[in-house]
């Protein structure tokens, strides 16, 4: 079965139909997301339920990266997690010679040339506590050496449904929202000035803070995630306080 014909048996037979009597989402700006050639669907990123949400809103495939290992597997559970990564639209991260944030702008490039849809969460992992963070710039080199325009994505409500370290939470109605296209043509050869590249990203996550409406704090999400950790190991009982004052203010990397 062809990856197309799959993710269309998922989306409107077998898991779509399910997920939208359940859980009765919310679109909005469908209408901006272009109806053929490339484009890439920047979003913040909340839950494991993200990519389920998000995709089934869009009237195209929308194709993320995934771990290589999920399409690896041996035996009966290799073969139904291959067939379910590969079917809904998510392409292997190549790691040959690369980094993974590497090997994801090249399966995210070759997904583009193609001229299919590209879902990305510019931050780089789920947000711990529903907050957004700043984004990793590798977006902004994506959309440079692409052309492609950058659809800015808000979901709300996904964290209620699927939380952070559980599986399941409460059903509620989630929200998605499809901005307008951002088109960066105008710094088109500056893909290796890194200021440029913060400001496309930087111009990216507003974008998406102004359709989600949540707090948004200029830090990594992996940094404050480590640092929420961190706060928590030393409020236990027995464990003595060594954290250590943190410097605020920009930070030299830009990655």
């Amino acid at each position: 079965m062809s990856t197309k014909l799959f993710y269309s048996f998922l989306k409107w037979v077998a898991v779509g139909p399910l997920l939208r009597a359940v859980f009765r989402p919310t679109y909005e700006g469908v209408e901006n997301i272009p109806r053929k050639g490339p484009a890439i669907l920047a979003g913040n990123h909340l839950s494991y339920a993200d990519w389920l949400f998000m995709p089934l809103g869009s009237p195209r495939m929308v194709r993320f990266v995934a771990k290589a290992e999920y399409f690896t597997g041996t035996g009966v559970k290799g073969f139904l997690q291959r067939t379910f990564f590969s079917g809904t639209g998510n392409v292997p991260i190549d790691r040959s010679g690369a980094t993974a944030a590497e090997g994801a702008l090249i399966a995210a490039k070759r997904v583009l040339g193609d001229g299919e849809l590209f879902g990305i969460y510019p931050e780089g992992t789920r947000s711990h506590d529903g907050k957004l963070y700043r984004g990793r710039t590798g977006i902004a080199r994506l959309a440079l050496d692409t052309g492609a325009p950058v659809i800015p994505v808000a979901v709300i409500g996904t964290d209620v449904i699927a939380p952070p370290g559980k599986k399941l939470g409460k059903i509620v109605r989630p929200r998605i929202v499809f901005g307008k296209p951002l088109d960066f043509s105008r710094y088109e050869g500056m893909a290796n000035d890194r200021y440029i590249l913060r400001a496309i990203t930087d111009e990216i996550v507003y974008e998406i803070l102004k359709l989600s409406g949540q707090e948004y704090v200029d830090m990594y999400a992996t940094e404050a995630k480590k640092l929420s950790d961190g706060e928590k190991s030393a409020k236990k009982p027995g464990k003595k306080n060594s954290a250590r004052p943190t410097k605020t203010g920009p930070t030299k990397d830009v990655a």
